[in-house]
């Protein structure tokens, strides 16, 4: 009796333990690559709508905060979140970098973490402006990119590589003086230089998620 009392008993405790290991429940689901096949057309260079797989990020050379040339090759073997904004916006972006210091503060000591800030108002946005924004937001030099340069070429990333732009903001270049130019997506991206998600960067929650995933794919194979 006793003998089938301690049977049961096992049963009962390794029971739940055996199906937490072998169950794949019990993991993270991978994240999604993202294609331009995936987010909405109207955000897609009509050249690249039919791209099902394979999208990477696109080749880049902006100067940053600093004055230094920082181009893709820096964000490759990282894990990047990009944003687009611009220093002078009053509404959405502060509350944007907010949150933006949130993530630099979780993986400050973490190499392969990188933020890219794009602006989306070069003009104003010049090297000097954005090193006094920089300093305002205790950017980690190296790790906090504040990239500018020349306006066509940062919209033609957005539409290109990010997908973050719609296609008449893109053509007239936007204006500086109005919100409609930029969005409040953070993007994530791998050290494949592939998207895996975007998130809306004035929610906490979802930057909370954000950086769940990017912990994620920190774990995750080279």
């Amino acid at each position: 009796m006793k003998r089938i009392l301690f049977i049961v008993v096992f049963f009962l405790i390794l029971g739940p333990i055996a199906y937490y290991f072998l169950n794949d429940e019990g993991q993270p689901k991978p994240l999604p690559v993202i294609n331009p096949i995936d987010v909405q057309q109207e955000m897609v260079d009509p050249e690249m709508l039919r791209i099902g797989k394979g999208h990477r990020v696109g080749a880049f050379r902006f100067k940053n905060q600093d004055g230094i040339w920082v181009t893709d090759a820096d964000m490759k073997g990282k894990i990047s979140v990009v944003e687009y904004f611009f220093t002078t916006c009053k509404s959405i972006c502060p509350i944007m970098n907010t949150q933006m210091k949130r993530i630099q503060k979780k993986f400050a000591n973490q190499a392969d973490v990188r933020i890219f800030s794009f602006t989306v108002d070069p003009d104003t946005d010049n090297v000097a402006q954005m090193k006094r924004y920089a300093s305002a937001h205790q950017a980690k030099a190296g790790q906090w990119h504040f990239l500018t340069g020349k306006k066509a070429d940062l919209y033609g990333l957005a539409r290109r590589s990010f997908f973050v732009l719609k296609p008449a903001e893109a053509q007239n270049l936007g204006d500086a003086g109005s919100d409609f130019i930029h969005t409040n997506n953070f993007v994530l991206v791998d050290k494949q230089l592939r998207i895996r998600g975007y998130y809306d960067g004035t929610n906490p929650k979802e930057v909370g998620l954000l950086q769940a995933h990017i912990t994620q794919l920190l774990a995750e194979a080279p």
